[in-house]
C-alpha cells in the first residue's frame, strides 16, 4: 500500500510542477525552463573543458562555470518568475524522490548465514593510522585482547608485511584472521584466510569501509565488529583476483601468491594513472588537474581494451571492475552492493570524447548509454598497447604486466560477522515513469475488477 501511495504522490507532484509553470508563468516560464536545461548543459561542457585543457582555455572554462548559473538566475529574476521556477523544481524533485521510493522492490534475499563456533586462537592485525586513528579511539586492541585474541598493532614508522604476519600466525595455530584497517589491508589478509580455509573478521576501522558497508557492519562504532568473536555467524562471499600477464589459460589455476586480491574493485585508466604519481599523496587536486588533460585526450597513458562476456570495450578512459556489481545507478562504487555472493564481476567503462558527450551524460543522470557502459561478467581481461599498466586495487596503487585478468572465486571467503548488525540498506532504483504510473493505477484497476496493470 505504501508504495502505491508513493507512486501517486510522485505523479501528483510531477503534474503540479508543470501546472505551476503554465498557470503562473505561461509559455514564458516554459521557455525559461528550457534556458535552465541549456545552462546545465553548458555547465557540463565547462567542466569538460576545464578538465581537458590548461592555460587560457581552462580559465575561460572556470569563468563559464561561474557565469552561466548566474546568468540563468538573472533571467528568471528579470522575468519575475524566479519563485515559480524554484517551486516547480521543488515539486519535480519531490516527484522523483517519491517515484524512486515507490519503485524500491521488496528487499532481495539476504546472504545466507551459517552457524559459527567461537574461535580459540583468533589473530587480528590493526593499523593505528587508518580512519584517523580509530584503533586508538575505540580501544580496539585492548578490547580484542580481552576477548582472547592475539593482536598485532602495526608500527606507523616501520613498514610491515601484513601477509607475512598472517601466514606466521597460521603456522602458530591461528584459527581466525582479522583486520582493523583499510580495504587494501583487508584484501591482503583475506587472501591468506582463503588460502588456509580460515574464517575472516572485518573491523570497520578504515576511512571509507566499503567492504564493511556491504557486509552490513556498523561503520560508526567498529568495536561492535568484535562481537563476531563471541556471537558470530558466517557468510560465504566472493573474492576477486587479478592475474597479470602470461598466456590465457582459463582452465589452469594460478599458482598461490601469483594473483593480487581485491574485496571491492580494481580500477584501470585515468584514476589508476593519477594515483601512481608520487605527487598525488601530497597535493591530490593539483596532481589531478595537471594530469587529466593528457589522460582524457589519451595523449598519455595506455590505450585499454576490455573483454568480458559481452562486446569488447575499445579505448575506455576509465574502467572499474568490482567484486559483484554495485546497485544500478551507483556504478562508480560510491554506494552499496546488495550481495557479495552472485559470482559475477561488475564492469563499468567510461569514454567521453567531447563536451557534448559530457553534457549528455550529465543530463541523462549517469545512466548507461553513449559514454558509459555497464555490464557484468564471469571473467574480464584488460589489455593495453603497453607491456605494463597501472592498476588501483582497493585504493592501493599497483603496476602489472598486460594482459590483466580479473576473476572471482565464488563463496571462497568465510567472513565472520556479528549476529546482530545494522544490515545492508536497499537503495532506490533509477526513475522509471512508466513503472510509477502502472504502480499508481494498480489499486484503482483492481477495485474496478480489471486486475493489476
Amino acid at each position: 500500500m505504501g508504495r502505491r501511495w508513493a507512486a501517486r504522490l510522485s505523479l501528483a507532484a510531477g503534474v503540479a510542477a508543470l501546472l505551476v509553470l503554465v498557470v503562473f508563468g505561461g509559455l514564458v516560464s516554459l521557455v525559461l525552463m528550457g534556458v535552465g536545461w541549456a545552462g546545465l548543459a553548458l555547465s557540463a561542457a565547462g567542466v569538460w573543458w576545464m578538465l581537458t585543457h590548461t592555460g587560457r582555455i581552462r580559465v575561460l572554462a572556470v569563468l563559464l562555470l561561474v557565469a552561466v548559473p548566474l546568468a540563468v538566475l538573472a533571467l528568471y529574476a528579470a522575468a519575475g518568475l524566479l519563485w515559480v521556477v524554484l517551486v516547480s523544481l521543488g515539486l519535480w524533485a519531490l516527484a522523483v524522490f517519491a517515484g524512486r521510493a515507490a519503485l524500491v522492490e521488496d528487499a532481495p534475499p539476504a546472504m545466507p548465514e551459517h552457524p559459527a563456533r567461537r574461535p580459540e586462537r583468533p589473530f587480528l592485525i590493526m593499523n593505528p593510522r587508518s580512519g584517523g586513528g580509530k584503533v586508538t579511539k575505540f580501544r580496539l586492541a585492548e578490547r580484542a585482547r580481552a576477548l582472547g585474541a592475539e593482536v598485532v598493532v602495526l608500527d606507523p614508522d616501520r613498514p610491515q608485511d601484513v601477509v607475512q604476519l598472517a601466514r606466521e600466525a597460521v603456522r602458530r595455530g591461528a584459527d581466525l584472521l582479522g583486520v582493523a584497517g583499510g580495504d587494501g589491508t583487508q584484501a591482503l589478509v583475506a587472501g591468506v584466510a582463503v588460502a588456509h580455509d580460515l574464517p575472516f573478521v572485518v573491523i570497520s576501522a578504515g576511512t571509507r569501509n566499503h567492504f564493511a558497508l556491504d557486509l552490513g557492519l556498523d561503520r560508526k562504532n567498529p568495536a561492535r565488529c568484535l562481537e563476531a568473536l563471541t556471537d558470530g555467524v558466517e557468510l560465504r562471499v566472493d573474492l576477486g583476483y587479478l592475474r597479470a600477464g602470461g598466456p590465457e589459460e582459463p582452465e589452469k589455476p594460478a599458482e598461490p601468491g601469483t594473483e593480487a586480491v581485491f574485496v571491492n574493485s580494481a580500477s584501470f585508466g585515468v584514476y589508476a594513472e593519477v594515483v601512481q604519481s608520487p605527487a598525488y599523496r601530497d597535493d591530490k587536486v593539483r596532481t589531478i588537474l595537471e594530469m587529466l588533460p593528457d589522460l582524457l585526450a589519451q595523449e598519455s597513458g595506455a590505450r585499454l581494451s576490455v573483454r568480458g562476456d559481452g562486446p569488447v570495450l575499445d579505448a575506455p578512459q576509465a574502467v572499474l571492475v568490482s567484486n559483484n556489481p554495485y546497485q544500478r545507478g551507483d556504478s562508480a562504487g560510491l554506494g552499496r552492493r546488495e550481495r557479495l555472493d552472485t559470482g559475477e564481476l561488475g564492469v563499468l567503462g567510461v569514454h567521453v570524447g567531447s563536451a557534448a558527450e559530457a553534457a549528455e551524460l550529465l543530463l541523462r543522470g549517469g545512466q548507461q548509454g553513449r559514454g558509459l557502459t555497464e555490464t557484468t561478467a564471469r571473467e574480464v581481461v584488460v589489455d593495453a598497447d603497453a607491456p605494463v599498466i597501472p592498476v588501483g586495487v582497493d585504493g592501493e596503487a599497483l603496476t602489472l604486466p598486460t594482459p590483466v585478468r580479473c576473476r572471482l572465486a565464488p563463496g571462497a571467503l568465510r567472513v565472520r560477522v556479528p549476529r546482530h548488525r545494522p544490515g545492508v540498506r536497499l537503495g532506490a532504483p533509477p526513475m522509471d515513469w512508466r513503472r510509477v504510473r502502472r504502480l499508481a493505477l494498480t489499486m484503482g484497476r483492481a477495485a474496478a475488477g480489471r486486475g493489476p496493470a
